[in-house]
């Protein structure tokens, strides 16, 4: 089977989107019903209210309920399908019990029942600085679970990407709503000097899309990012500017840091900043400017211009409370 785009978009061709209720997920669900793609989503019963789309609608993906860790519904899930795109994470909520279940025994799972249902290929989306090697929690698992892919059998491709934002990410949004809570400073972690390279969401579903109907990118690790580099600093001063919230901002030892972020976890259902969160921002990580164009032949769209058709208009209380005082995501 080849992967033209003739054959992607072709009804016979079923793709099984894992993560369809994430931030990611959703976005991509939306995008490939536009365009009109077969498509099976591997829902946890536990995220069936979190559907974003109009499960009646002609061209809703097909539902397969149960985890990455439910054998039979996974079987049941790979078996027919074409390609993977492989979303489901513990990014940014599980701590080390979840992304060894998730990232690491999730994956495993779902390419040996793949193997065995003669799947065509895997699309796993990972991040900027992964690898087995990594003293960073994060970095450490999704570079695990890059090599379960790449050994897997498949024929794969890995998007390792730059932090995604979007109107409902938990990192650019989470810095806001700090500022928000706290109207004289905000502590940042280190000295602010980590180099970031932002990706908005819908690039990074247009990425995803484009990926699928690629021979070029079969069997290849890509690294992509936005348009520009920033700092967490400058950033800070960003969303400042944007949102006119103007604070003081304090540089905190990262293992401080850490230690806060332990303490507001022992109070709240959720913390705003998260070891993961911290993970992203402990060394630099960024591709090529030019990652983008050169792989799939388009520029993504800068960070500041992005955040200004969304941040200024956010009912910022509401949001607070919701990612503050929301349970955490059952295991699955």
């Amino acid at each position: 089977m080849t992967y033209g785009k003739e054959h992607i978009r072709s009804a016979e061709v079923m793709i099984l989107i894992t993560g369809a209720t994430g931030f990611i997920g959703r976005a991509f669900v939306k995008a490939a019903m536009e365009a009109g793609l077969s498509m099976r989503c591997l829902v946890p019963p536990q995220r069936l209210k979190a559907i974003a789309w109009d499960k009646d609608a002609p061209n809703a993906p097909e539902l397969v309920i149960g985890s990455l860790l439910d054998e039979e519904a996974c079987f049941k899930a790979v078996t027919g399908v074409h390609t993977i795109v492989h979303l489901e994470n513990a990014f940014w909520w599980g701590g080390r019990a979840d992304l060894a279940r998730v990232e690491i025994a999730g994956t495993r799972l779902l390419t040996n029942l793949a193997r065995s249902a003669r799947v065509g290929r895997i699309i796993l989306l990972s991040h900027l600085g992964a690898t087995p090697a990594s003293a960073y929690l994060l970095h450490q698992t999704k570079g695990v679970q890059e090599e379960i892919v790449r050994t897997c059998g498949l024929a794969y491709t890995i998007v390792r990407s730059g932090v995604v934002f979007g109107e409902e990410d938990a990192f650019i949004n989470h810095m806001v709503l700090m500022l928000a809570v706290n109207p004289l400073f905000f502590l940042m972690p280190g000295e602010g000097e980590v180099v970031l390279h932002p990706l908005y969401i819908h690039d990074l579903v247009k990425v995803l899309m484009l990926a699928l109907e690629s021979l070029d990118v079969v069997d290849r690790t890509l690294e992509i990012g936005g348009m520009e580099y920033t700092s967490l600093v400058d950033l800070l001063f960003t969303l400042m500017r944007i949102t006119k919230m103007r604070r003081v901002i304090i540089p905190v030892p990262p293992y401080v840091m850490r230690l806060l972020v332990r303490l507001y976890g022992l109070f709240l259902p959720r913390t705003l900043m998260t070891a993961q969160w911290l993970d992203l921002l402990a060394t630099n990580h960024a591709a090529k400017l030019s990652s983008v164009y050169e792989y799939f032949g388009f520029q993504p769209q800068r960070l500041e211009d992005t955040l200004w058709t969304y941040l200024p208009k956010q009912r910022r209380l509401r949001r607070l409370l919701r990612a503050t005082l929301r349970r955490r995501p059952r295991r699955l």
